[in-house]
């Protein structure tokens, strides 16, 4: 807001009001409602008296108003420098508001249309960046993250970088007093390391004929139901496998033979859908269905795969902890909490997006 007048009293103000809110009275004077006021600085917050918090404002002033959702805080500007944070102990859906209270007291709002006086960007990647160290500041186990790193790979049966892996660590006589300090054993993930390595690295070269010719060997309750999913996701991919070779016909013969079971089976149909429409592409790989001949389709399976694995195992007490890694459980934690932290602050504020984060937080994945 640009106070372009401060008219005869200077009774300007901006802030925050509920949407019932009466238009007949300055941000502040009522509950429900905050307001930084021009003539005397102070922060009104619907309590009948004003605090001291900042400068007056008057005639070519830009003063300015946000709420910090991180820290449940609102701020206000003025001239492009941050004047201070009041609590926000309002709940509910708030609207920005200004008011004009005397004769002649004009102002202009900018609702980003325009360039803001005030750096917004900086400020929030200052607040991101005192949210980082206050996570840092938090105790943790020591050599949590070398843990957290060799239960994934454990996990999903990376035989090899494991291997590479603890070579390369400088200390690995902390490996096992911290994950028993956490109660977690890394024995279920160890469970049957060496087949699922062999598996996984069939699957993502797309060699699924051994790959079923393995399962039923070592693992034949696996694929005893011939309607599965883990049976499903596997005949798919071979069918894709065959779109990928250009071999059309043998195609359309797997899906005659292997896919029709799964024509009435619901779950399967959005994808068993895709994975025939391949068949009606020129070049299936740019269509709308070509993320199935992506290598992360690959991988979907052999993580599927190693999954179902790891549930077969007799000392497994709960088979749907063998879906995740504890890093994936760590990063599902994560994003519930801050869902529901969102929730309580009536769905306001940036939502929360995992990917994103990964970026801003500089987190590297797999593919990366």
């Amino acid at each position: 807001m640009k106070v372009t007048n401060a008219g005869d009293k200077g009774q300007v103000s901006i802030g925050f009001t509920c949407r019932d809110y009466n238009l007949r009275r300055q941000p502040g004077w009522e509950s429900n409602s905050c307001g930084y006021h021009g003539d005397d600085g102070f922060i009104y917050r619907g309590h009948g008296k004003g605090e001291a918090f900042g400068p007056t404002y008057t005639t070519g002033d830009t003063v300015g108003a946000g709420i910090n959702y991180a820290s449940q805080e609102f701020f206000f500007t003025k001239n492009g420098k941050l004047v201070g944070t009041v609590d926000k102990d309002i709940k509910g859906p708030l609207y920005p508001t200004v008011a004009v209270h005397g004769q002649n007291e004009k102002v202009t709002v900018n609702f980003g249309q325009q360039h803001f006086l005030f750096d917004i960007k900086t400020y929030r990647s200052e607040e991101i960046l005192k949210q980082r160290k206050l996570f840092e500041k938090l105790p943790l186990p020591p050599n949590v993250s070398h843990w957290i790193v060799r239960s994934y790979l454990l996990h999903y049966g990376y035989q090899d970088t494991l291997s590479s892996f603890d070579a390369e660590s400088e200390n690995s006589s902390l490996r096992n007093p911290t994950a028993q300090e956490n109660g977690i054993s890394e024995q279920e993930d160890a469970y049957a390391l060496n087949h699922r390595k062999n598996l996984r690295q069939l699957i993502r070269k797309g060699n699924i004929d051994s790959a079923f010719r393995y399962l039923r060997n070592w693992y034949p309750q696996v694929v005893q139901v011939e309607t599965s999913a883990i049976c499903f996701l596997l005949h798919a991919q071979r069918f894709i496998e065959h779109i990928r070779d250009n071999q059309l016909l043998d195609a359309v013969n797997y899906a005659r033979t292997e896919l029709n079971k799964f024509l009435k089976v619901e779950p399967f149909e959005g994808m068993l859908e895709d994975a025939i429409a391949l068949l009606a592409y020129d070049n299936p790989a740019k269509s709308c269905v070509g993320y199935l001949l992506k290598q992360s389709q690959r991988e979907f399976v052999a993580d599927a795969v190693n999954a179902v694995i790891l549930s077969t195992n007799p000392n497994t007490k709960n088979v749907e902890s063998c879906m995740y890694s504890c890093m994936e459980k760590l990063l599902r934690q994560l994003t519930l909490c801050v869902w529901e932290r969102r929730a309580l602050n009536e769905n306001q504020g940036e939502a929360f997006d995992l990917h994103r984060e990964q970026r801003r937080w500089g987190w590297k994945t797999l593919d990366d």
